[in-house]
């Protein structure tokens, strides 16, 4: 009887774990932990990008990312200045926005490339807590395809109860998160939750693509170091959840770059994705 009930609790936490693939904006909760860290390296920016080779992206495929960028139906093309443009909202305190922001990074530098990209980590608090990423805040990105937007609507750093504010959107990113990031277009438990992302007006994302806890507990040089093995749970996660993304780019950009959406494998995903 005893075992019996040690199973049925060990059911349940993985159950909880496993089921919260999102968080929702913070109000608060738990000790602080430090803001934005600094700027990512030049080191660590080639690591993510020039360090990972077409063979890579290729073997790794969607490895295990679930759920893939959903299409959306309907809504109108989200454009800036003439071009495609991928919205980003999410928050530094947020651990699934924290495993999100590497496949971001990853897939968004096969199209352009980021100044005063930070590096942060999540709530140490949290769930899988401190997990080492980049921050979106006060970074620019350069891209002849696209342009790219993305919103740290909170720090890690706790102010009274609440996490303290970043980034305030627009009214009309404002507008966009609030008819999109809610049903019919996400489910409805999920409505409002970080972190989400609108590709195009096209597809989108809410909630990691991948697994938090493969990051746990790693270092910047073990995440780069993992990625670049095809075998890893974290390459087949960041590298995987790239691979879509860059498909769901690829949607957008007219296929543009041909070497990054030329691959069968880019066009496979693609097919998945536009397939519903």
């Amino acid at each position: 009887m005893a075992m019996w009930a040690i199973g049925i609790v060990v059911v349940v936490v993985v159950f909880l774990v496993l089921a919260k693939a999102v968080s929702k904006p913070s109000t608060g909760g738990g000790s602080g932990s430090n803001s934005t860290d600094g700027v990512a390296s030049a080191d660590l920016i080639a690591k993510v990008s020039t360090g990972l080779s077409a063979d890579l992206f290729n073997t790794v495929g969607a490895g295990s990312a679930n759920p893939l960028p959903k299409p959306i139906s309907g809504a109108p093309a989200l454009t800036q200045n003439g071009k495609p443009e991928v919205f980003y909202a999410g928050a530094e305190y947020c651990p699934y926005c924290a495993t999100q922001r590497w496949p971001m990074v990853i897939a968004l530098m096969r199209f352009g490339t980021f100044s005063g990209l930070g590096t942060t980590h999540s709530s140490t608090t949290d769930v899988f807590p401190n997990t080492q990423t980049f921050s979106f805040h006060g970074a620019a990105y350069t891209s002849q395809y696209l342009n790219f937007t993305g919103l740290e609507l909170q720090s890690n750093q706790l102010q009274g109860t609440a996490y303290a504010a970043l980034d305030t959107p627009t009214a009309e990113q404002q507008s966009l998160i609030s008819t999109y990031n809610a049903a019919p277009y996400v489910s409805a438990d999920s409505a409002g939750a970080i972190p989400f992302i609108d590709f195009g007006g096209k597809f989108l994302i809410s909630g990691s693509t991948y697994n938090p806890s493969v990051l746990q507990g790693k270092s910047y040089d073990q995440i780069t170091s993992a990625l670049t093995d095809p075998t890893s749970d974290i390459s087949k996660g960041a590298i995987g959840s790239a691979n879509a993304i860059t498909a769901a780019i690829c949607t957008l950009t007219g296929n543009q770059p041909a070497n990054v959406c030329g691959t069968d494998m880019i066009k496979g995903l693609q097919a998945k994705l536009t397939s519903g």
